[in-house]
Formats: C-alpha cells, sequence, structure tokens
C-alpha cells in the first residue's frame, strides 16, 4: 500500500510521547543485566503485553544460561508474504542497583537512565511504529517481525543461530541499536569482533637451583605479545590488542604457565579472516614450551555491501520526506547486525538518538528519538527490496 506523506507518520508518531515516556520509564525500572537472567523476564513480559495489544503473537524462547529471547509476529499474515525483521535487545551492561546512583529522570528532552539509550528506546520506537501502522490502518507489504534477545552485551552465544536462522528468511533487517554519537548517525559499517584465549605451557624449575631445568612459559608469552602486536594494521583499521596477561607461580619458580586474551577487530571480514589465520598458526619459540590457542571471530564484519547500500540510500530518501538529514558512520563494536548482514540487507543504528552508550551520562534525545520511530515506520512501509 503507498503510505501517506511522512509528515502525517511524523505527526501520529508525537502523539504517542507521553506513551512512548510512561513505558520507557517502566523498561528502564525493571534493571535487566545480561549477567543477571533471572530479572530479564519482567522486562520481557512488559514488552509482550505492549504488542499484543497490537495484535502480535508474542513467543518466549528459553535460554539455558541466558533470559532467553522474544520472538513476535502479527497473528494475521498472507501465505508467501515476504518478511522484514527488527532485531534488538532487552539486556543492559548495568548491575542490579544502578538506579540508585543514576535514576530515571526527565529533562526536558533529554531521558536519563540505564539501558534508555542502549537499547531500551529502541523498543519503544518498534512498538510506536507498530502502533502507528495500526492506527492509521496501514499494512506494509513485507511482514514486520520482532526478535529481541537478552544476551547481546555477553556476545550473543545463545542467540545467535537464531539470529542467523531468522536471517536467511528474511527481505531485510532493522537493528534497532542506538545511533552513533550525538549526531545520530546510523551505522552502516561494524568491525569483526574476535575474542582469543593463548596459553603458554612451559615447564617449572627452582629460578635458583636449576634455572637449566625449566621453560619458562613467561618468556614464551613475552614473545608471542609481539607477534600479536605486529599484526596491528591501522590504515586498514586492523587492531590486536593484549588485554589481559596471567602467569607463573612465585618469583623463585620458573613459570609452568602463562596466559594472555587478546581482542581482534577488523573492517573487513577478509582481514578477520586472515588475522585469524595467523594467530592460529603462532608456533612457540622458547624450546620446550607449547601454545595452546583457543578463539574465533565471534562477530563477523558489517560492511558495506550494495544491499546494505541500497537500504541506506532508501533510509536516506524516507528521512528526507520528514525534514532528516542523515549521515553513516562506522562503529568499533559489533552487534547482532553483524550476523545478519551476511545472509540479508542490513541497517543498524536505527535506535535512539542520544550518547552515553555503557557510561554514567547515558540518555537519549526523546523528540529525535521519536523522529527515528516515524523513519522506522516508513521503512517498514517500504516495499521489498530486490538486491
Amino acid at each position: 500500500m503507498n503510505a501517506p506523506h511522512g509528515n502525517l507518520i511524523l505527526n501520529q508518531v508525537k502523539q504517542y510521547k507521553s506513551d512512548a515516556l510512561d513505558l520507557l520509564k517502566k523498561l528502564t525500572l525493571k534493571e535487566s543485566p545480561s549477567t543477571e537472567p533471572e530479572t530479564q523476564s519482567k522486562v520481557r513480559k512488559k514488552i509482550s503485553k505492549a504488542l499484543n495489544k497490537l495484535g502480535y503473537k508474542t513467543i518466549h524462547i528459553k535460554g539455558k544460561s541466558s533470559g532467553g529471547m522474544l520472538y513476535a509476529r502479527p497473528v494475521k499474515k498472507l501465505k508467501g508474504q515476504s518478511i522484514q525483521m527488527m532485531l534488538g535487545h532487552y539486556d543492559t551492561v548495568w548491575p542490579v542497583g544502578t538506579l540508585e546512583t543514576m535514576p530515571f529522570e526527565i529533562e526536558g528532552n533529554i531521558v536519563r537512565g540505564p539501558g534508555t539509550y542502549d537499547m531500551k528506546a529502541g523498543i519503544i520506537q518498534a512498538i510506536l511504529a507498530l502502533k502507528t501502522l495500526k492506527s492509521m490502518e496501514l499494512e506494509p507489504d513485507v511482514l514486520p517481525v520482532i526478535f529481541l534477545n537478552s544476551d547481546e552485551e555477553i556476545g550473543s552465544h545463545e542467540s545467535t543461530r537464531y539470529i542467523r536462522r531468522l536471517a536467511k528468511c528474511v527481505n531485510r533487517v532493522f537493528v534497532l541499536e542506538p545511533s552513533l554519537g550525538p549526531n545520530g548517525k546510523l551505522k552502516t559499517a561494524r568491525k569483526a569482533v574476535g575474542r582469543y584465549q593463548i596459553t603458554v605451557k612451559g615447564k617449572a624449575a627452582h629460578a635458583g637451583l636449576d634455572p637449566e631445568g625449566g621453560a619458562s612459559a613467561i618468556l614464551e608469552l613475552s614473545h608471542v605479545i609481539q607477534k600479536l602486536f605486529a599484526l596491528n594494521d591501522p590504515e586498514k583499521g586492523i587492531t590486536v590488542n593484549v588485554g589481559t596477561i596471567d602467569g607463573g607461580l612465585r618469583a623463585n619458580v620458573i613459570a609452568p604457565q602463562s596466559q594472555a586474551i587478546v581482542d581482534v577487530r577488523t573492517r573487513t571480514q577478509a582481514d578477520a579472516e586472515s588475522v585469524e589465520q595467523a594467530i592460529l598458526s603462532l608456533q612457540a619459540d622458547t624450546p620446550g614450551t607449547q601454545l595452546v590457542i583457543e578463539g574465533r571471530i565471534g562477530r563477523p564484519a558489517l560492511e558495506r555491501t550494495p544491499r546494505n547500500q541500497a537500504l541506506w540510500q532508501l533510509s536516506q530518501e524516507l528521512a528526507a520526506e520528514i525534514g532528516i538529514q542523515l549521515e553513516q558512520g562506522q562503529a568499533g563494536g559489533g552487534s547482532d547486525g553483524n550476523t545478519t548482514s551476511q545472509y540479508a540487507a542490513t541497517l543498524d543504528g536505527l535506535g535512539a538518538v542520544g550518547d552515553g552508550a555503557h557510561a554514567d551520562h547515558e540518555h537519549i534525545d526523546i523528540d529525535k528519538t521519536l523522529e527515528r520511530a516515524a523513519l522506522l515506520t516508513l521503512l517498514l512501509l517500504a516495499p521489498p527490496l530486490k538486491i
């Protein structure tokens, strides 16, 4: 169905401002840290209730170590209809009790609180978009579904297989992670992210009585660390960082074991695979030591592929209808959009406009966030992407 002019949709969304703030407050007050899955059912139930009122069937997919996932789809759907997915998460990095020092507050257009920006306001946007479609009796040609997980902030280890499965079936994906910076750039590129654990096994001996009888795992780790840092390439956007090291028993013992935890980020998937191969191919130089290397690229790169850029161009055109000038940017961190981008056109950073993700000044600009909800509504009404 042809969509009405963008300003009509924007005005409709703005009418729900007080409802949006009320629901955002309720979600924020239900603290839901990733590492405490028992806390997440309350916020999930609030989201489910809001979606049920809009004619959506919600399904709770239980997790083993997380609070599980929420999948929502319209009760009514046409056979063979194309599908589009709104993707997000309801876990946060903030532990229970954060509200005591970082309360939910509204000061003019600014809304503060743990998890408001990353990314409970993004969930509100999805609900507002669906509410607007329903109130204006608009039926998208592409069926909107929603998938929300509760382990995104800790790597999406349980939910990735579900996200991958859905991404293979949809026409496009709108990731409701917060936009990039106060200017609200959309995230059209994200680095691949990898994590590796390198353990060096040596041989213990008395450092004074029998130094030649041992093989120092710490000495070998020092060589490994230099090899790892040599993989950095700022021009290509490759960063390899040894974040923590550990090892040894005491000063008078040749260290029998040492360990390093390594973070890898690359702009392209090709570079990610190249760096991974280099790390997995490391060999010990110190006689009597051996390396045990574990880990992988956990999130592939979200790149500016033709289909992703087609979705970006569409968002620019629709944003212009409501007076928004969009910019695109690259984020150093990963999201579940990195995964969906491998299978379907993906546009990330469509969530709230604000600042302070994972920081104590976390906040959103509610008026600009409502504009993004209107943009999301327009995107949901667009015909299927052909690329």
